[in-house]
């Protein structure tokens, strides 16, 4: 795989996992609505998705090093692992009750998270443990940061 795919997929995954659970855990925690929780993972998989393609286009083009041809497969790659995983999300928001499927979205997303950060140490030769564990570490930050946000949101405005 080419250098300028593999960035843009393991931006887009990466991304696709810490904001799609993000925005389900803090929604689900402070309002606990099936409708907004889809809602957000739509609006995920699709604005940031193209914000971030934008975000890997431009920091590319700035670097100064790559062809237009590299900054476009970045940019497409990007574009196209966040959306589509992004809306992984969707199924077992449509499939289970929404602690569920919130439950499930989290093993699912660290499981993603834990294999890219498995892949890349090995491809890197090196440990693969301080990598994912570095890697679970900000997610977990990420749940509970979100969580507890959609928390206090529903106290101070429900």
């Amino acid at each position: 795989m080419e250098h300028s795919t593999k960035v843009g997929i393991s931006f887009g995954l990466t991304s696709g996992v810490i904001t799609t659970l993000g925005l389900m855990v803090g929604l689900n925690a402070g309002t606990h609505s099936q409708l907004a929780v889809v809602g957000g993972i739509l609006t995920i998989a699709i604005a940031d998705a193209f914000s971030d393609a934008l975000g890997i286009h431009i920091s590319e083009e700035s670097e100064n090093k790559h062809t237009t041809k590299e900054i476009w497969q970045s940019t497409l790659a990007t574009f196209f692992s966040k959306l589509l995983f992004a809306l992984t999300f969707l199924v077992p928001v449509l499939m289970f009750r929404l602690d569920v499927a919130v439950l499930v979205s989290i093993v699912w997303g660290l499981l993603v998270l834990s294999v890219l950060s498995y892949r890349m140490a090995k491809e890197q030769n090196k440990k693969a443990w301080n990598a994912i564990a570095e890697h679970m570490s900000i997610a977990v930050v990420v749940i509970f940061a979100t969580h507890f946000t959609g928390v206090w949101i529903a106290a101070m405005f429900a």
